[in-house]
């Protein structure tokens, strides 16, 4: 066995002329968590679905837990547990009732189904509401029922294909510790996310994609240092004039009134910006200075902003 829980080499993917994942290579260490960011239509989804063999790559070679993804899917799924973007979960069935129906498609002993669903019932917090119809379940109940159905053969390997979308944020709270709790008992996760707190908090690397294609690699810390130490925010009283101090430092405000402009030599940086702010008769309500954010990473890089987009990634790029 391998120390990589995850391998992708060159994996490529189209659907007519639609390049969804254009040679995406990345290694994913096991015990860690790999965080694939991208915003709607990047690829991110796509990428899972190739790697869990729920779609075949066009082009390109899969590896999850010493699998080949083409040449050896059963042995793939058998290692896997996956979770999507919404609950897939029975809403007729109690959530014991579910988590039993996975161990039995498992070929699980009834008596090894009964005492893993107990297991995983009180694990999620869930013993409670055990009994009762998923359609009586919270939004985040039926999250933590939907990830604690992907755990039940206690696969090694697991992806998350966003899986606090939607979520309010104690919800979203709790479901992070569970996963850090998985990961610190050795299982490897591959992580899609628009969140980029849950990145920030949750990876020990982290993939930005950008249509198709990797964008950047690294820590949040290491993609973070590549901006500089400090961001500078000019908030506007209009998106008109924002637009116009935008056009001026080539940044993209995306109709809003804050326009922010990496400080890479301290004060100079902020004073020639002000200079320039000046001279086209533009005035800011208001000035901020602040540490990088990965949201500041993701908008250099991909000219979008991962958290204002919507939650629902459709199309077959995704």
């Amino acid at each position: 066995m391998t120390d990589t829980a995850i391998l992708a080499e060159e994996l490529r993917k189209t659907f007519d002329e639609v390049v969804a994942v254009d040679h995406i290579s990345l290694a994913v260490p096991r015990g860690t968590v790999l965080g694939l960011l991208g915003a709607n239509g990047a690829g991110k989804t796509t990428m899972v679905r190739m790697l869990t063999t729920v779609l075949e790559p066009t082009a390109g070679r899969g590896v999850v837990n010493g699998f080949d993804v083409h040449q050896q899917p059963q042995a793939v799924r058998r290692s896997i547990g996956l979770a999507g973007q919404y609950a897939a979960v029975d809403e007729n069935l109690t959530g014991r009732e579910n988590l039993s129906l996975v161990g039995r498609l498992n070929h699980m002993s009834k008596a090894d189904t009964r005492t893993r669903a107990a297991e995983l019932l009180d694990q999620f917090r869930l013993t409670d509401a055990a009994d009762r119809p998923v359609r009586t379940y919270s939004g985040g109940m039926r999250r933590r029922l939907d990830l604690g159905a992907a755990l039940v053969t206690h696969p090694p390997v697991l992806f998350l294909d966003e899986p606090t979308t939607g979520l309010d944020p104690a919800s979203r709270l709790d479901l992070w510790e569970v996963i850090e709790e998985l990961v610190g008992d050795g299982t490897t996760v591959l992580l899609t996310t628009q969140y980029l707190e849950e990145a920030d908090r949750l990876a020990d690397n982290i993939v930005v994609i950008d249509q198709g294609r990797i964008a950047a690699e690294g820590t949040a810390k290491q993609l973070k240092a590549r901006l500089g130490d400090t961001v500078i925010e000019f908030e506007f009283a209009n998106p008109a004039d924002a637009a116009l101090a935008g056009e001026l430092f080539g940044t993209d405000t995306s109709a809003g009134t804050i326009v922010r402009r990496v400080m890479t030599d301290g004060a100079a940086t902020l004073r020639a910006a002000l200079n320039e702010l000046d001279a086209a008769a533009l005035v800011p309500a208001h000035v901020a200075l602040r540490e990088p954010t990965l949201d500041d990473v993701f908008l250099t890089l991909t000219g979008s902003n991962a958290t204002s987009r919507p939650a629902d990634e459709s199309g077959a790029a995704r």
